[in-house]
């Protein structure tokens, strides 16, 4: 059987983990009575070494003991009296609990109630904050909706009053809209909609005074032109805040939803602009919806866990003391606010039932899919697929490096056309799986560790790529790409032609495209999709605003430099044109391939540098101008080392050194001060951070001098170990993959410090924002 404590552990909210119920220092006090009244236990129940054992001593203890029995029983209630009483502010209830003759004599006992009333005090004021606020959001969302509501019936009375003759097409709004208190039935005749009819128009005129009272701005643009019947045009501002990558588009075309009504010239078009913008009302309407439903839940599991917890500790004061004391305190308990209210779940219910009928067409199971969704289970076919790959991975690699000795591959007469061809593609596959070996690495950690990831990105659980999941792509991905290079190997040594033979890399490179890209549903096509769009979001910057996914993943491209030059110089070999000739040489030495190499050095730092912009744009908040400072070091350090590799003097020696230098300390400082929250000179955990999430304090100092060994590895390229091609790309590939390893351990701590920031705020729930600006009523 499981005990409670680890029970409570495993469910609590990590977020809300210092507003629960201290069981475990509660367990300790606990431990305190009882090591105290074993102390006091009388004598004379124990048997007398010095005067010798008496056979009337077992008698007199059972008659103590009895006696006991029949006073507990008949002073239960004075036992513990728990008052309660308001504070000043008339709101806040407080607890406060006396004790009886019988415990007030015990400093255990004292100290144990007083650190229980606070632990309930405690639990009733967040419950009653928390509840306030998601009622306050229920509130906002019932206004939302019924803007939108208004807005739906607006748009469809003038597009079926100004398309006389056309009958009423009741699927081009849905049902759940017309159900709206304010939307009434249409007048037809004869199956059509009249275009004079005056009971659409005095609908229409009540739903929008209803929308300017609930914020919607209408203008007045008589300036513009008039009706037909002579009347100014209105038109509606739908204030959607560029908060997704979505949004920013939606800002620079603004000007265009304001044609709701007006520009007949243009009905269609302006009719499908509406229709769309709508459509991106109601989804972030109905995403709030379901964040606010989320939060519900948590505030009732909450709740009911810390009823539990009061439960399980006061049964063990009951068994350490031998009374029956806590039924008085129980009792307070239960009749307090987290317990009483029943707001939350008449909250939660109004929800399911306002979220089935305009979000799911009065469908509960599907509106559920959607509220309560249900994660998939690890499978275990996932896990023995990791075994069985990885299997396969170690045989053929083994395989390859007795064929690769065999056959002289590296000798010096042909390693140049193989390093220059084949090497590239592989390297990118291997760092890529790498990669994905330390992400499933890093999942694993954040899962064992509690720390809510899924919450940080914004990803939905049931879709959300699993650690079982992470090995699972990075061995298969490595088995084939091991065994196309056993393939190559046997192919070559068979007497193909190197044209022939080396399409085979290019081979992998498309099917590794053509299964990015697949739009069937297989390979985790959420994860590949959410991949592709994070990445357009980082090219684009800085022209959609920044989400955490995004910072987060062009972090991981500043560690990817070298696949980014191998994918260059691939996609030179097979798109130009050298793969029929097998003349790798133009691909490195041209001049073009020579400016490319510093594009693409830079690219990754200048993405994230004018993500940082974009963030100070958006939040004004300087230190993103000084994390943006960080990268544009970055870049001068890239092209210095770049240039000395081509020009080895004294004087870029010189430049490769101080920027490097520089970088390195920047780089250095930012990732243990502010990505990782360390170094803090008064901390209680020496120069660490006074919440930790790893119990080993020693682990974060060791990760400390690994970062710092691994910030330096540049000094190789300037020093310059190396003797022939293959010993020189082989410590690429080396140096290359001690940079994805560092940024792999780098993510752990970097979502560390993520994490406690989101429980230092109590922050376990996503603001959603909302499509309509609310306005003051004067205004």
């Amino acid at each position: 059987m499981v005990k409670f404590s680890k029970e409570l552990e495993a469910q609590l909210i990590p977020e809300w983990r210092e507003a629960f119920v201290n069981y475990w220092q509660l367990k300790k006090y606990i431990k305190k009575i009882k090591l105290s009244r074993k102390a006091k236990q009388p004598q004379d129940c124990k048997t007398n070494v010095d005067f010798g054992f008496s056979i009337f001593d077992p008698i007199r203890c059972l008659a103590t003991k009895v006696s006991d029995k029949l006073f507990d029983s008949s002073t239960t209630t004075e036992m513990i009296k728990v008052k309660s009483k308001l504070m000043e502010d008339g709101e806040e209830e407080i607890y406060e609990t006396e004790l009886a003759q019988l415990f007030s004599e015990e400093d255990e006992v004292r100290e144990f109630f007083e650190r229980l009333d606070e632990e309930l005090n405690k639990v009733n004021q967040f419950y009653i904050t928390n509840e306030s606020e998601f009622l306050g959001r229920g509130e906002i969302l019932n206004k939302q909706l019924q803007i939108l509501v208004d807005l739906k019936q607006i748009l469809n009375d003038r597009r079926w009053k100004n398309s006389p003759g056309k009958t009423m097409n009741s699927g081009s709004v849905p049902s759940s809209w017309s159900s709206s208190p304010r939307s009434s039935d249409y007048s037809e005749s004869g199956g059509e909609l009249s275009e004079n009819s005056t009971e659409t128009a005095s609908q229409t005129e009540e739903a929008i005074a209803a929308l300017e009272r609930n914020g919607v701005n209408f203008v007045n643009t008589a300036t513009r032109g008039k009706t037909k019947k002579g009347k100014p045009r209105m038109a509606v501002r739908i204030d959607i805040p560029a908060t997704n990558p979505m949004g920013t588009i939606s800002a620079v075309t603004s000007m265009l939803w304001e044609d709701l009504v007006n520009n007949p010239k243009k009905e269609g078009h302006g009719e499908f602009i509406n229709r769309k913008k709508i459509q991106c009302a109601e989804k972030m309407i109905r995403g709030a919806f379901v964040e606010l439903y989320r939060g519900l839940g948590l505030i009732k599991t909450y709740s009911s866990l810390n009823m539990v917890a009061f439960t399980k500790i006061l049964k063990k004061f009951d068994k350490v003391s031998n009374q029956q004391a806590s039924a008085s305190y129980l009792g307070a308990v239960k009749r307090s606010y987290f317990i009483s209210s029943d707001k939350v779940v008449r909250l939660m219910d109004e929800v399911e039932s306002i979220f089935t009928k305009h979000f799911a067409n009065n469908d509960r199971k599907k509106a559920m899919k959607f509220l309560r969704p249900q994660q998939h289970k690890d499978s275990h076919m996932v896990t023995f697929f990791v075994g069985l790959f990885t299997g396969s991975f170690v045989s053929l690699f083994s395989v390859y490096a007795i064929l690769a000795h065999l056959s002289g591959i590296f000798s010096p007469s042909t390693e140049s056309a193989y390093m220059e061809t084949v090497y590239p593609v592989f390297s990118v596959f291997a760092l890529l799986s790498l990669h994905l070996f330390m992400y499933g690495c890093n999942l694993f950690m954040w899962k064992n560790t509690r720390i809510n990831y899924n919450f940080i990105f914004e990803f939905s659980p049931t879709t959300a790529l699993k650690y079982r999941d992470a090995f699972l792509v990075c061995t298969t991905f490595m088995t084939a790409v091991v065994g196309a290079m056993v393939v190559h190997l046997i192919l070559r040594a068979s007497g193909f032609s190197p044209s022939q033979v080396d399409a085979i890399p290019g081979f992998i490179v498309l099917v590794f495209i053509a299964l990015l890209v697949c739009p069937f549903d297989i390979f985790y096509r959420p994860t590949r999709y959410c991949f592709i769009r994070v990445i357009r979001n980082i090219v684009c910057s800085p022209f959609y605003k920044v989400l955490m996914v995004d910072f987060f993943m062009a972090d991981q491209l500043t560690s990817q430099i070298p696949l980014l030059r191998h994918m260059e110089s691939t996609a030179c070999y097979f798109l130009a044109g050298n793969l029929r000739t097998h003349k790798f040489e133009a691909c490195s030495s041209g001049r073009l391939f020579r400016e490319l190499a510093y594009v693409i050095s830079f690219l990754p730092y200048y993405w994230r540098a004018m993500q940082c912009a974009r963030r100070w744009f958006d939040e004004c908040d300087p230190t993103h101008l000084a994390n943006m400072g960080k990268y544009v070091s970055a870049m001068v350090a890239a092209g210095a080392r770049l240039t000395y590799t081509r020009q080895e003097n004294h004087l870029w020696f010189s430049i490769v050194l101080i920027t490097s230098v520089v970088a390195t300390v920047y780089q250095l400082y930012w990732d243990f001060v502010k990505d990782w929250g360390l170094l803090k000179p008064k901390s209680i955990n020496l120069w660490l951070r006074d919440d930790l999430v790893l119990k080993n304090k020693g682990i974060y100092y060791c990760s400390i001098a690994l970062n710092v060994v691994l910030r330096v590895a540049w000094v190789e390229t300037v020093i310059r170990f190396r003797r022939g091609a293959v010993e020189s790309r082989l410590i690429d590939f080396l140096l290359a993959s001690l940079e994805v390893i560092r940024r792999g351990h780098w993510n752990f701590y970097r979502l560390e410090n993520e994490h406690l920031n989101n429980v230092g705020k109590f922050r376990a729930v996503k603001t959603v924002p909302l499509p309509f600006r609310e306005t003051d009523s004067d205004g």
